[in-house]
């Protein structure tokens, strides 16, 4: 767990376990964490009734998170469980997150806090904040936060809904 994230425009305080199975680890058998904490989707999938439960009776909140392999459709009917949606990035260039990123975003309409996790680098925090990340689990935050405004502009349509140049220069001469 890093001590600290970026969440929104600010970093703070990270009050969440990332709960990882070791090898030989079964998620119908695996120990969860006290507190807060986000759970692999094969966790979610074999233990949901406790992990609701738990949080029902112990006020722990829920999350899970999505490895680059894991299909979002199979998240889809739950979304409405989790505080927190992790997409977990094993290499700082696998692109499978983004994909995952979209789909929760555009496709099932998850509108909760949607973090990078694992290999999340500085510089493409800007390229995640466009497809729907909202927080971000990086090393030193407090530096990296400034990447988040390293472009001005954008070039293309994204999940954020900002308009590229071209496309609000267009707007703007057809509403004058």
């Amino acid at each position: 767990m890093a001590n600290k994230l970026i969440k929104g425009d600010i970093v703070v305080a990270n009050e969440w376990t990332v709960l990882r199975l070791a090898e030989g680890e079964s998620p119908e058998t695996v120990k969860l964490p006290f507190g807060n904490v986000l759970v692999p989707l094969a966790v979610w999938q074999a233990r949901q009734w406790d992990l609701v439960r738990r949080h029902w009776d112990q006020g722990h909140l829920l999350g899970v998170w999505l490895g680059p392999k894991d299909d979002p459709a199979q998240l889809a009917a739950d979304l409405a469980h989790f505080s927190v949606v992790g997409v977990h990035f094993p290499l700082a260039g696998d692109g499978r997150g983004y994909s995952i990123a979209t789909l929760l975003r555009t496709r099932y309409g998850y509108t909760g806090e949607l973090r990078a996790i694992g290999a999340v680098g500085r510089d493409y925090l800007h390229f995640l904040r466009r497809v729907g990340f909202d927080a971000f689990e990086v090393n030193d935050a407090e530096s990296a936060i400034a990447s988040l405004e390293d472009f001005s502009d954008v070039y293309q349509v994204a999940a954020d809904g900002r308009l590229p140049g071209f496309r609000r220069s267009a707007t703007t001469a057809l509403a004058a």
